[in-house]
């Protein structure tokens, strides 16, 4: 619906973004529903316009069911009849319906396909380049940067003390920058702003803020994917959103670390990036195929390249000795019960599955990789509390923990 003038607004409507006073308050926060008494004070207090959510009443029966057919689409691939998985199709459901009412057109299917990359050459072609030759060709080529090892040795120390974790990750400018920017942003709705690494650790954690300070420089490392393949923002967008999704679904358990699940999120595609750069042409046939046939990209993969990418991530976080609790949510988040411990990486895998239902709304391109009912089981929440939740605190933190990585 977009912005509206005072005199536009009506009782019902639904906030759009947070509405402040032109002293810096904040009235009423994003989500809010009007209602008439809240109308009057915004008169009041000199409000001339808000911006408020599209009215789903604006839509045809036409446009529903045109959103119905187009989300069912994406969902060809999971259990119907699963609650998890019915409240994930509802709540794409009403976001892709939102998404419309705003302006929104459905992309076609010639928006799905993948652009021309017949110029782009392999370095291994299928059959030829195991995942074990694709990582030792990659990790021959280039090397994590010094404060990524120096950060791995304060995790590993179960003695390092917060001073001496300060320092380390003080030593880069940039990560500490990224750090405290994420820090201060809704992931943690802290009160007041940190303004140093040394409060940071205070309030954090050492462990957690190193674990963070890893994630960072990681994504520091791939910078020259071919822009012909994939956008990088949408691609780290979705590993944001999973990544803040895997650390809801990691508060809802007892004794885990929300920031470890936080970074196994965000890395958990870190194989695909690997693909991107060393079988680009076979990574878009594989992105190809998964559009034109509706298929799981995990699938596509499989099928185009005799391998996926979390072949090459368990290979790839080995050679880069990344800490074995976050290889295992990132190398097992497709198949979380073939690990003995599967906890970890199923929150991962649910987390992943409810990224892509959001991401329907967004232009999403492929369809729900597939929820493992044994892996849900293991999490023991109420979906329909559980995932609307996680969905209305993603809503209120994506944009901004963006912004604190680029």
């Amino acid at each position: 619906m977009g912005t509206k003038r005072i005199d536009e607004l009506k009782a019902g409507m639904v906030l759009a973004s947070d509405l402040i006073a032109k002293d810096g308050r904040l009235l009423f926060k994003s989500g809010t529903e009007l209602v008439e008494n809240q109308l009057q004070l915004l008169k009041r207090v000199g409000i001339s316009e808000a911006d408020v959510a599209p009215d789903l009443s604006d839509l045809t029966e036409d446009d529903l069911l045109a959103v119905e057919d187009y989300v069912r689409e994406f969902f060809l691939y999971v259990n119907p009849d699963h609650p998890a998985v019915i409240e994930m199709f509802h709540i794409a459901l009403e976001l892709t319906a939102r998404a419309v009412a705003g302006g929104w057109r459905l992309p076609d299917l010639d928006e799905r396909r993948a652009t021309n990359v017949e110029h782009l050459d392999d370095i291994f072609v299928t059959g030829m380049g195991t995942p074990e030759t694709i990582v030792e060709h990659e990790t021959e080529l280039a090397s994590f940067p010094d404060i990524f090892f120096r950060i791995k040795e304060v995790l590993e120390d179960d003695a390092a003390s917060a001073d001496r974790i300060a320092k380390v990750v003080s030593t880069d400018v940039g990560l500490s920058a990224k750090l405290l920017k994420l820090v201060n942003s809704p992931l943690y709705g802290f009160p007041q702003t940190i303004d140093s690494i040394s409060r940071a650790v205070a309030l954090v954690g050492g462990k957690e803020l190193s674990t963070l300070a890893l994630g960072i420089s990681a994504i520091n490392y791939f910078k020259d994917i071919p822009p012909e393949l994939v956008d990088m923002q949408s691609f780290w967008r979705h590993s944001i959103t999973c990544g803040i999704f895997a650390r809801m679904l990691a508060g809802t358990q007892s004794g885990l670390s929300p920031e470890r699940f936080f970074i196994g999120g965000l890395l958990h595609d870190v194989g695909r990036l690997i693909l991107f750069k060393k079988l680009p042409y076979a990574s878009t046939e594989a992105m190809l195929f998964a559009r034109e046939n509706c298929l799981p990209l995990v699938e596509a993969e499989m099928a185009v390249m005799e391998l996926c990418h979390t072949d090459i991530s368990k290979p790839l976080l080995a050679a880069w000795k990344f800490p074995e609790s976050l290889a295992v949510m990132i190398n097992y988040h497709h198949n979380p019960m073939e690990y003995p411990n599967p906890l970890e990486p199923a929150i991962v895998h649910v987390a992943d599955n409810l990224t892509n239902a959001v991401e329907i709304a967004q232009g999403g391109m492929y369809v729900m990789p597939g929820l493992d009912e044994e892996a849900w089981e293991l999490l023991g929440i109420d979906p329909a509390k559980v995932l609307n939740e996680a969905v209305s605190q993603y809503a209120d933190q994506i944009d901004i923990v963006m912004s604190a990585f680029f």
